[in-house]
């Protein structure tokens, strides 16, 4: 994958630091990542950027359009580099999140919104725990 031209696509301005992480991010298929996670494997991978730089660049990633930054609340943020409309289920005790198979989640009724506003996304997540944890 070219991500420099995905990153002039989505308007970015080219940087070695974006393009290394981008690398890292597009590389390998849609993934679900913490930026801590990221810049672990941008040390393993001698890419010579600080955890600032890293924040700040995926919140760059996220303005752009090319990751998600998911509604999971806790102490981390997580991003997903997979931008299409999906739901997820969030393994509570292995920190760990996947997709859910849209075929086997229904949204029945939304709610009213407010007069002037649209609904600009539903995102279901599904906390799972062990039992007796």
């Amino acid at each position: 994958m070219d991500v420099s031209r995905k990153l002039q696509d989505a308007g970015m301005r080219i940087t070695r630091q974006r393009v290394e992480l981008a690398q890292l991010l597009f590389g390998n298929g849609d993934r679900h990542f913490t930026a801590d996670a990221l810049y672990d494997e941008a040390m393993g991978s001698k890419i010579p950027v600080s955890l600032a730089t890293v924040y700040n660049t995926l919140q760059q990633f996220v303005t752009a359009g090319l990751i998600r930054k998911l509604g999971i609340e806790g102490q981390k943020s997580w991003y997903d580099t997979n931008i299409s409309e999906h739901h997820h289920l969030f393994f509570e005790d292995e920190n760990y999140i996947d997709d859910i198979d849209d075929a086997s989640i229904s949204i029945g009724k939304l709610p009213a919104v407010p007069e002037g506003m649209v609904i600009s996304r539903v995102e279901i997540v599904v906390r799972l725990k062990r039992q007796g944890t």
